[in-house]
This record gives structure tokens, sequence and C-alpha cells, in this order.
């Protein structure tokens, strides 16, 4: 699913026009960006958690060449499905 259906969805069941439905849409995905950003967690219950994790450094290879290489730490974004959304 890409954002244009999320707002066709939006549209359909609020009965806001497309601008309306486009921007709400597009305000909760930046806001929870932001959120994210702060390293704030993102609780939304019934569906998941989002939440900023810092991987550690890590030996890794390059396929190529089987030259060892290290991987620096680095900060991603982790999402752990509600109850709800993994009884699916």
């Amino acid at each position: 699913m890409i954002k244009r259906e999320i707002v066709r969805r939006v549209i359909n069941r609020s009965g806001l026009s497309r601008l309306q439905s486009k921007t709400a849409v597009e305000t909760i995905l930046k806001t929870m960006k932001s959120a994210l950003e702060r390293g704030e967690r993102i609780e939304l219950r019934g569906f998941g958690v989002f939440e900023v994790r810092t991987r550690k450094t890590r030996i890794g290879r390059n396929p190529r060449t089987g030259e060892v290489v290290q991987i620096p730490s680095r900060t991603t974004v982790r999402f752990q499905p509600g109850k709800a959304m993994r009884s699916i």
C-alpha cells in the first residue's frame, strides 16, 4: 500500500476532501518522523510501537573480496507489532 491509497481510504471513510485527507496523512507521517528523529517512542495501541535503537559496532565481510570490515554503530527504527497485529 502506498501513501496515495491511504489518502483514498481516508477520503472514503471520513468524507473529508482530497486536500484535507492528504494534509492529514502527511501531517501524521511528518509528526511521526520528527518524533523518531528526537528519539521518542511512538506507541499506537492495537497497532504497535516504533522506537529508535542503536545498533552496536560489528564485524562484517565484503562479499566480493572476503575482506573483514568493521561496520560502525548506527541508529535504526524498529517496529514491534501489538497483540492485534500479531494475530493477523
